[in-house]
């Protein structure tokens, strides 16, 4: 429950006097970075909430008093002064029972702040923990069939201290930025970071670019750039369907058919490859496991 801060720093230079042969004195001007905190760790906005339930919830956890204490019953356990089933024994049922009281009777944990009103639509304007991170919300408090409306804070936002004007300006997402060949462009922030829309695809805007303040022109030549690094690795796209490909991959050549990759053999030419050899290779390619979680074995 922490992130990382990369905020940059300020350049400070300063003259270095270096005597050299004990004769002539060197002057050089050299220049370094303060007050950067790249890589500094902070406490992210689900880290407070977690705290905030933990302390409402499970106080003695939390408190340095029962950490000392069981610390000690460790070591005399350790000196064989205090029997571990007895001291595990003590602790554990009362703890078990605690847990089991607060998973049936404790409320979800949201973190909900009100912010205020926004002045065109006249709702309620709110921040709290979803699913998949901090949110703003504009809600209807007149009308519960108004299903609420949703924008993501910004990385640099926090719960806590978001204001109201802030949190009416996620709202401005997705933006249309106009038109390119036809085709309008929308610049969105998404689960995995800002993006654009073109033609039904997405491109990812990386750090580069701002959903909020991002031109037209400039999103014009993201997509051209995507275009060109998509054709570059592109060996075949076949026309009876276009979903069956042969890319170039970072190991060598394969087919990606739907959203299976199959490996291609290196003796095999992967531009002599036909449709059909394709669609072959693909049914008889095995499925990809992924990682099943350990559990018990059943007796």
């Amino acid at each position: 429950y922490v992130l990382k801060d990369e905020r940059m720093g300020t350049e400070r230079n300063y003259n270095v006097l270096t005597l050299k042969n004990k004769k002539e004195i060197l002057d050089e001007i050299k220049t370094e970075i303060t007050g950067d905190d790249k890589g500094k760790l902070y406490p992210a906005d689900i880290a407070m909430l977690v705290n905030d339930f933990l302390h409402e919830n499970f106080p003695q956890i939390l408190d340095y008093q029962f950490t000392a204490s069981v610390e000690k019953e460790l070591d005399d356990i350790a000196e064989g002064q205090i029997d571990w089933h007895k001291m595990l024994k003590k602790f554990y049922h009362p703890f078990h029972d605690k847990v089991e009281h607060t998973t049936e009777n404790s409320e979800r944990v949201y973190g909900e702040r009100v912010l205020g009103t926004d002045p065109k639509s006249g709702k309620q304007v709110s921040v709290r923990m979803a699913r998949f991170g901090a949110v703003a919300q504009l809600t209807n408090l007149n009308d519960e069939e108004d299903k609420p409306v949703y924008a993501g804070l910004r990385r640099d936002q926090k719960l806590e201290t978001i204001t109201l004007e802030e949190a009416l300006d996620l709202f401005k997402l997705p933006r249309t930025l106009g038109e390119y060949e036809g085709k309008e462009i929308v610049a969105a922030i998404g689960r995995f970071g800002p993006y654009l829309r073109y033609d039904g695809k997405f491109t990812s805007l990386g750090k580069d670019y701002d959903p909020y303040t991002i031109e037209l022109e400039e999103a014009i030549e993201v997509i051209e750039a995507k275009k060109k690094a998509d054709e570059e690795k592109t060996i075949k796209i076949f026309e009876e369907n276009t979903d069956v490909q042969i890319l170039k991959g970072r190991w060598g050549p394969y087919i990606k058919a739907g959203k299976k990759n199959v490996r291609i053999p290196k003796d095999i030419d992967a531009e002599k490859l036909t449709y059909e050899e394709c669609v072959k290779m693909a049914a008889e390619a095995p499925e990809r496991k992924g990682f099943a979680r350990r559990g018990k074995k059943k007796e």
